[in-house]
């Protein structure tokens, strides 16, 4: 069974900022473009448990 399809974009970053990006990944055992979706992941997943997190502390009366 063939892989999901990606989506494909240009994303220009500063040369150092590759440079530590090359480095973490080769650390991590990834290649930049897996680490960097990993670190996307993480700050997605991030974003949803704080979002999460603030509806189950809003009263009722806040709550969507």
């Amino acid at each position: 069974m063939p892989a999901p399809e990606k989506k494909s974009f240009l994303l220009r970053i500063p040369p150092d900022l590759w440079q530590e990006l090359e480095r973490w990944a080769a650390a991590d055992l990834r290649s930049v473009n897996g680490q960097i979706e990993y670190l996307l992941r993480q700050a997605v997943a991030r974003r949803k448990g704080d979002a999460d997190d603030r509806a189950k502390a809003a009263t009722p009366e806040e709550r969507p």
